[in-house]
């Protein structure tokens, strides 16, 4: 299954230790998840992703010690129902004192990481992104798993990484029958902010990186504008029909950044 999803034109692949585990299975998957990376790994621009369980559990802390005890650990971790930065503090701390570099991946999720989603993004260098865990959140906000009732949720996953100078990261669409709704669910979290957005099964990968991934108009109209500006030296310019100041030349380059990353 790694190496099919590998395979399978997503950006990230995830190995599943947590909730997708029944507990009797944990040592047998955290065994065989972590061996994955005693061989070397392709330069393939896949990011691989160990998800552990909370650190708050016993199955989280054999994860982690599992992960201690390597020479070779995952390159990063993503870690479930965060609710403080204490929690990343310490996992930081840890994996520094080994001589790890393994990066990480936080899921807010929890009315508490909510709560502090601003601090636990500012609480370790090594923190890539921010994911939104809506399922959880709607089940802890006692509320509808739809787009009206998760838009707060939403918004200040959004605020704290950005904050932080990192992705943010939105949860998958879990109706496989319903590609239509996953794109406009995909377009909608993308216009708020999201980096881009999990999928559970193959199929959704290209709807998904089709969505993300800026189409030849945009290139188009970042240059632009990035040309506009350094004609003009000023902190206005008119392109299109449109004023434009200073504060977007940040997305033009993230727009044009992903573009070349892209080029072959």
């Amino acid at each position: 299954m790694f190496s099919k999803a590998l395979a399978s034109g997503a950006d990230i692949v995830c190995v599943e230790l947590e909730d997708g585990i029944a507990p009797k299975d944990k040592d047998e998957a955290r065994r065989s998840g972590l061996a994955l990376f005693a061989i070397p790994q392709a330069d393939d621009g896949v990011e691989r992703i160990v998800r552990i369980n909370c650190l708050r559990t016993a199955f989280g802390l054999a994860d982690v010690q599992a992960i201690l005890a390597t020479d070779t650990p995952p390159p990063a971790l993503m870690l479930p129902k965060v609710m403080s930065p204490d929690e990343v503090v310490w996992l930081d701390d840890v994996l520094t004192e080994r001589a790890h570099d393994t990066r990480l991946h936080i899921i807010i999720e929890t009315n508490a990481g909510l709560e502090a989603a601003h601090d636990i993004a500012h609480a370790s260098p090594r923190i890539d992104a921010l994911l939104f865990g809506g399922i959880d959140m709607a089940a802890e906000l006692r509320c509808k798993n739809a787009w009206e009732s998760l838009l707060y949720a939403r918004s200040r996953v959004v605020h704290a990484a950005a904050s932080a100078g990192i992705d943010a990261i939105d949860v998958p669409y879990l109706d496989l029958e319903d590609p239509d709704g996953m794109e406009r669910e995909a377009c909608r979290v993308r216009d708020l902010g999201f980096s881009g957005k999990g999928a559970i099964h193959p199929k959704q990968i290209p709807i998904l990186n089709r969505v993300f991934t800026p189409d030849d108009a945009a290139i188009s109209h970042a240059k632009r504008i990035l040309q506009a500006f350094a004609e003009a030296d000023t902190g206005l310019v008119v392109v299109d029909g449109k004023l434009i100041e200073k504060p977007v030349l940040r997305e033009m380059r993230r727009i044009l950044s992903i573009a070349e990353r892209l080029s072959p």
